[in-house]
């Protein structure tokens, strides 16, 4: 069954199938088709996501095995509902249970698996040669042999000798341990590294495994395998190769034939050496079981979205044969719609004031992409160096060059590349990435000042080499283990994804603080708004070429919650009121923090921001110390992760206690007496007093994703409102008793009453639940159905947002304010703009539509359009602040 809206559920030990399966009723009647799972293959021991995957092949247990599956998809079916997974074809985790990775520590280059992991195993240092680097000691090596961290163990059931090291076994290597005719108690004397004679043999034998076991510290700089951006415990999959790609997809391909799901989402698909080739061999292998799937009502081909960050140009490549994106380019277009382009210049100039840093958002990334290569990236860009140079030094053109010659150029096109990666292969480039590199090239030769005779011959051949044409006389024979050019060009495309993330989402995310709301994943924080006619034209394009991608507006990967967002938004409507509020907050802050500089003042604004964005509102802003703590605390694991990942004053590699001690302690100030604490409450009264209009926002971004072109998706819990904040805060357990009897009391409840208690988040689900019954009672109509944008007429016409779905005689009108903080006014009492506002507005109606009678699915309201075609903005907006009309 092709999903028509899909609720993602995060699965782990304390909510498996089995509780999944309870909330079935709940889901059904709030409208969703499909359940979107989080991966459910066997990860690794308390996983708490379920993305460190250590057995592609089996169901987990700690979910409830493949039993619990199967049932969670047998009642769902009962309910007219089908399935979606989540996989992971790109990483594992390095772990002991799991098999493949267990045999290639064990065996070497003569594992079965030793190709199946991205490994180099003719890495140039000579003491990897044929080694897998294992860098999981907590202290240096020679620390760890000293203090027992490296021990030799005997397994007594097993009957065989292991490794442990810092609590994790490794295996030892068939005929690698002395036969010594001694008992295990004798012989693990012997290897103690208690002494220097046991040292030294514990050593020796270590020299003769198929690992080296190092440092943590030393991956960045040493690791000879592909890892999952820059995390150690992921080690990267080659599902290039076909028995690999057979191997990771065996149980979700069977799952799929046998009809218990409907779909994949792939995660991380930028990772892949060749996502293109990746997504057609999946689509082949789908569609080729479908026609074994069992017959059922509805069937349609397998729904497979890919998780995938679009730049504001950027489309997905139709020959891939996906439906589409995990939405994260929906979310940012729904999010930019809503911000007024004219409080840009002031929240820049107070950003710039405040942290006294006037650099474009470019200059942050650079800075940040510096020092990933640097500090993170070590060993990728070095591997990706010397193979670039033995490319180099095979031909004749390129033998003048030295490694650090092609050093420079290549990270002048690393520093400012400017899309996640190119899809070149040994074929060449498509277009779009010809286009690419046409306009970055010569960017990388002005700012290298490079010369005709000296270095543009030399980026000519490394735009070769990245997937351009071949440069004339650079000879590419085979190297052995594999093709030289194609390890360049895999090695490239596999770096520039995490280099992109980790510089702008885990870096400048943290650094640059303008404005919250445009600092999420997907989003450019230097693109601060979108206009309503490119929202528009975005919508057209999706309903022409991407009707079944999917519409996002909240994640588990997300940095702040969508209704944080919506909120923070209403501040490009106050600049100049937020601006003059929030240097007041910073000078009038009683408590140091924790030192008095502009970065400092930096990470403060961005402090103040992230408060008024998530406060509570249940939470009054003088409230009790006692009752403000648990909020506090939620805050204050935000600052940390905040801290850290912007890598300056403290970060995860290098974590400085007292700078966090002194953050954290002016977080604390802020529940205890005195002028912080005064502060606090400023900081609450100024939240409730935005709160009505972040909610009018709010109610207007989830009318667009559920009305858009495409499959919106509900990220669960977050149809009441959603003021989490990053992970882990966002991935909290959800209170869906609660949400299931507001559900079954919203049949009482007309829209005054929604009105009154829009606090508790009844009104948001209420829009939700009544939108998507008018998708699944006309499900053609927004899987076919025409996008037509509705032009405004009269004073508000830039406060309006509204167009009309078309499929023959089925149509439906869509309706969404923005910008309108300003008419809601300062601490309004409910998110309803006054009705006088909108006097004098109306909306054009295709002709076919003059006179044609609405009724709006919110409120029961009934409407008429007036002959010449125009509809009456003051009546559609009377009752609530956003109106879903359909035939009446």
């Amino acid at each position: 069954m092709t999903p028509s809206s899909t609720v993602r559920l995060q699965l782990h030990a304390d909510f498996g199938f089995d509780a999944a399966r309870e909330q079935v009723p709940y889901y059904a009647r709030l409208g969703v088709s499909h359940f979107y799972l989080s991966p459910v293959t066997r990860a690794r021991p308390g996983s708490r996501h379920g993305y460190d995957v250590v057995d592609h092949t089996r169901v987990s247990d700690a979910l409830g095995g493949e039993e619990g599956l199967i049932a969670l998809a047998e009642c769902l079916h009962e309910q007219g509902m089908g399935l979606i997974l989540d996989i992971v074809p790109n990483h594992m985790a390095v772990h002991a249970d799991n098999a493949w990775w267990w045999s290639v520590l064990e065996s070497g280059v003569n594992s079965p698996c030793s190709a199946w992991f991205d490994i180099d195993w003719r890495a140039a240092d000579p003491r990897l040669r044929g080694k897998v680097l294992a860098p999981f000691l907590a202290r240096p090596y020679a620390e760890s042999l000293a203090n027992g961290d490296i021990r030799l163990v005997h397994d007594d059931g097993a009957g065989a000798w292991r490794i442990e090291a810092c609590g994790n076994p490794y295996p030892i290597a068939p005929g690698t341990m002395p036969a010594l005719g001694l008992d295990p108690a004798q012989s693990q004397k012997l290897f103690s590294g208690r002494h220097a004679d046991g040292r030294q043999r514990l050593h020796d034998l270590l020299e003769r495994q198929h690992y080296r076991l190092a440092w943590w510290r030393c991956a960045a700089d040493s690791i000879n395998w592909r890892r999952f951006f820059d995390i150690t415990e992921l080690i990267g999959v080659r599902v290039e190769l076909e028995e690999v790609f057979d191997a990771v997809h065996a149980l979700p391909l069977r799952l799929y034939e046998d009809g218990w799901i409907d779909g994949l989402r792939i995660d991380h698909v930028d990772g892949l050496a060749d996502p293109l080739g990746y997504c057609r061999r999946l689509r082949a292998a789908l569609d080729e079981r479908a026609l074994r799937r069992p017959a059922k009502p509805g069937a349609g081909r397998a729904w497979i979205v890919v998780e995938k960050i679009l730049a504001p140009s950027e489309i997905l490549d139709s020959d891939w044969q996906a439906d589409g994106t995990t939405g994260y380019d929906f979310m940012d277009q729904a999010g930019a719609v809503l911000h007024d382009p004219t409080g840009e210049s002031a929240l820049t100039a107070t950003w710039n004031a405040v942290a006294q840093d006037a650099r474009e958002v470019g200059d942050y990334v650079r800075e940040a992409r510096a020092l990933l290569l640097r500090r993170y990236f070590v060993a990728e860009r070095k591997a990706l160096l010397e193979a670039l140079h033995e490319v180099a030094q095979r031909g004749l053109q390129g033998r003048d060059w030295s490694i650090e010659a092609i050093g420079r150029v290549l990270d002048e096109l690393l520093l400012g590349f400017p899309v996640y990666r190119s899809y070149a292969d040994g074929s060449g480039r498509r277009q779009a990435d010809a286009d690419l590199f046409k306009r970055l090239l010569p960017g990388v030769s002005e700012r290298l000042q490079l010369g005709r005779y000296e270095g543009e011959p030399l980026l000519a051949c490394l735009d070769g080499w990245l997937g351009g044409e071949p440069c004339l006389g650079a000879a590419i024979p085979d190297a052995p283990g594999g093709d030289a050019r194609k390890t360049v060009l895999n090695r490239f495309q596999q770096l520039t994804p995490p280099l992109a993330a980790k510089s702008l989402e885990d870096t400048v995310f943290y650094r640059y603080g303008r404005l919250l709301s445009r600092n999420e994943v997907g989003s450019d924080p230097a693109v601060f708004s979108l206009s309503v006619d490119d929202f528009h034209q975005q919508n057209a394009w999706r309903a022409r070429y991407g009707n079944m991608s999917m519409l996002a507006t909240a994640t588990h990967d997300h940095k702040r919650g969508e209704d944080v967002r919506a909120r923070l938004a209403v501040l490009s409507e106050i600049p100049l009121r937020w601006g003059r509020k929030a240097r007041g907050w910073l000078r009038d802050a009683e408590h140091e923090y924790p030192a008095a500089g502009p970065r400092q003042a930096g990470e403060r604004y961005m402090l103040f921001q992230t408060l008024v964005g998530a406060w509570p509102l249940d939470l009054a802003p003088d409230a009790a110390p006692a009752d403000t703590q648990a909020y506090l605390d939620r805050v204050a694991a935000w600052q940390l992760k905040a801290l850290r990942e912007a890598k300056r004053d403290s970060s995860w590699m290098a974590p400085d206690p007292g700078y966090e001690a002194r953050a954290a302690d002016f977080i604390g100030s802020l529940a205890a007496g005195g002028a912080n604490r005064a502060l606090l409450a400023e900081i609450g009264e100024f939240a409730h007093d935005v709160a009505a209009a972040g909610a009018v926002n709010s109610l207007a971004q989830l009318m667009l994703r559920v009305m858009s072109p495409g499959v919106p998706d509900l990220y669960q819990g977050t149809e009441l409102w959603d003021f989490s904040l990053v992970d882990p805060d966002n991935r909290r357990p959800v209170a869906h008793d609660l949400r299931g009897r507001m559900l079954r009391e919203l049949e009482g409840k007309d829209h005054a009453a929604l009105l009154r208690d829009w606090r508790s988040g009844a009104i948001k689900q209420a829009v939700l639940a009544r939108s998507l019954a008018v998708r699944r009672g006309m499900p053609e109509l927004f899987r076919k159905g025409d996008y037509v944008p509705l032009r405004v007429d009269g004073p508000r016409t830039g406060h309006v947002l509204a167009f009309m779905r078309v499929l023959g005689d089925q149509h439906a009108v869509v309706v969404a304010p923005r910008l309108c903080a300003q008419a809601i006014g300062i601490g309004a009492a409910a998110p309803m703009l006054p009705a006088t506002y909108w006097r004098g507005t109306r909306l054009a109606l295709p002709s076919r539509y003059a006179g044609a009678a609405f009724t709006d699915a919110l409120t029961g309201a009934r409407h008429a359009g007036a002959a010449d075609g125009m509809l009456d903005v003051t009546g559609l907006l009377a009752r609530l602040p956003v109106a879903l009309l359909v035939e009446a």
